[in-house]
C-alpha cells in the first residue's frame, strides 16, 4: 500500500511511529479521524470533511490549530505527490499527547494527515442481514465525533455478517429502529419514493449521505427522512447505500431475498460521480 503522511512539518512514507503507549489517546480512545477522497484528480466535498474533522476534534475536548483552509490546501499539496489515477483514502487525524488525564487536554492537542492507496469498491452489489449489534444512543457514547472508539462495535457487526456469508449488517439504534448499515448510510426505495433513517444523534450524518439526498431532491425525487424498522428495508423495492469509502453502492440481497440494482440506485449513483467530476475540488 502506497501511503504519505504528514506530521510535524515532515513527509514520511510509510507507517510512520507517531503515537507513543503515554499518550492520553493512546491509552483512553480519544482520537478522532475523518474520511475523504481523491480520485481523478478531484476531491469531493474535500471543505465538509475537513470542517467535520475539526468539529470532531473539539466534540472530544480537544483544539486544533489548523484552519479548515489549512487542512484543504494540506490535502491538495499531499493528492498531488500521487498519480493521478490512483484512487486515495484521505484520512485527517487529532489525538491528545502525554498525559495521564482521563479527558483530552486541548494544549496537547496533536494532528497528522496521512493518505493511502485505497480502491474504491465495484459496484457489484452487497448482501445484507440484521446484526446483532446496535449503535450507542449519545449519552452512551461519543456519537457526534467521528470517534475511533465508535469502530470496535461496527466491526463486530461487519464481522458476524460476514462469518455468516453476508457482505455488510444493518444496525440498529437502542431504540430498535434502523440506523445504518455498519459501515455506510444506509437508503431504500419503495414505489417511487426514497427513505432513509432520520438522523437522531446514534449515526453520522454521512456528507455523502447529505449530497445524495439534496441531489435526489433537486430532480423532483421525494426523499422521506424518518425512523424505519428492519421490515422497512427487507420489504423496499431498492436498497443501496452511501459512504465516503465507495460512495453510492447497490444492496442485491436482503437476508435470502434477492434484489436488483434500480432506476433510484443508478440515478444516485449518476448524479454523485457527475457532481464529483464536474464540480468537486481539483488537485
Amino acid at each position: 500500500m502506497q501511503s504519505l503522511t504528514y506530521y510535524d512539518g515532515d513527509f514520511i512514507e510509510g507507517n510512520p511511529m507517531i503515537m507513543g503507549p503515554m499518550d492520553q489517546s493512546f491509552w483512553f480512545a480519544t482520537m478522532i479521524f475523518d474520511g475523504a477522497r481523491a480520485f481523478d484528480g478531484v476531491l469531493p466535498d474535500i471543505e465538509k470533511h475537513s470542517e467535520r474533522c475539526l468539529n470532531s476534534a473539539r466534540v472530544m475536548g480537544m483544539e486544533p490549530k489548523e484552519t479548515l483552509d489549512e487542512l484543504v490546501d494540506l490535502t491538495i499539496t499531499m493528492a498531488r505527490k500521487f498519480p493521478r489515477d490512483m484512487q486515495l483514502y484521505v484520512r485527517p487525524t487529532y489525538w491528545c499527547g502525554e498525559t495521564d488525564a482521563l479527558y483530552p487536554d486541548p494544549d496537547l492537542t496533536k494532528f497528522l494527515l496521512c493518505l493511502h492507496e485505497a480502491p474504491m469498491e465495484e459496484p457489484k452489489g452487497a448482501s445484507v442481514m440484521l446484526s446483532s449489534f446496535r449503535r450507542p444512543a449519545p449519552d452512551m457514547a461519543m456519537t457526534l465525533a467521528k470517534a475511533s472508539s465508535l469502530y470496535p462495535v461496527t466491526g463486530e457487526a461487519l464481522r458476524e455478517a460476514r462469518t455468516k456469508g453476508f457482505g455488510n449488517a444493518v444496525m440498529l439504534d437502542h431504540e430498535g429502529h434502523v440506523a445504518e448499515f455498519a459501515t455506510s448510510n444506509l437508503f431504500t426505495a419503495k414505489d417511487g419514493v426514497v427513505h432513509t433513517p432520520v438522523p437522531n444523534g446514534t449515526f453520522l450524518n454521512g456528507i455523502t449521505r447529505q449530497r445524495v439526498i439534496g441531489q435526489l431532491r433537486d430532480t423532483g425525487i421525494e426523499v422521506v427522512e424518518r425512523s424505519m424498522t428492519y421490515d422497512d428495508v427487507a420489504g423496499a423495492d431498492e436498497v443501496f447505500s452511501t459512504g465516503n469509502y465507495s460512495k453510492v453502492l447497490p444492496i442485491t440481497k436482503v437476508d435470502d431475498r434477492d434484489l436488483q440494482p434500480g432506476p433510484i440506485y443508478r440515478k444516485a449513483r449518476e448524479l454523485y460521480f457527475d457532481f464529483a467530476r464536474e464540480s468537486a475540488t481539483t488537485y
